[in-house]
Formats: structure tokens, sequence, C-alpha cells
């Protein structure tokens, strides 16, 4: 789970490469193939979006970043 700000912008990060490497993918391989390894992008990508807004929902997204 997301505990901070730091790791919610390292998830956010870790799904732009997700989706990066499900749309290369989806170029070199067409439907019907490889469909367990783009599934499980996608699945990996939704986990991804559930924590982030876990995290968006929690007391500690809406403090300031402290330095």
């Amino acid at each position: 789970m997301i505990s901070n700000k730091i790791e919610y912008e390292k998830a956010q990060e870790e799904i732009h490469i997700l989706e990066e490497r499900l749309e290369r993918l989806k170029k070199t391989h067409p439907i019907g193939s490889k469909g367990f390894t783009k599934a499980g992008i996608r699945k990996m990508i939704a986990r991804l979006h559930e924590e982030l807004a876990v995290f968006e929902g929690s007391e500690e997204a809406k403090q300031p970043i402290s330095t």
C-alpha cells in the first residue's frame, strides 16, 4: 500500500511504464497473442490505480510535503 507522497509518485511512474509496455505489446502481438501477458499488465495497472485512489482519500495525501 502507498503510505506517503514519494511512494505515490513512484506508483504513478510505474503506471506510466506499464502503460508504455502494454502499448508495445499491442503493436507487436495481435489480438489473441500474448493475451496472458497483456492481461497481467492490465491487472497491475488496475491495482496501482486502486492504491492511488486509497492514498488520495487518506489524510497523508492532504498533508503538505515536509522538507
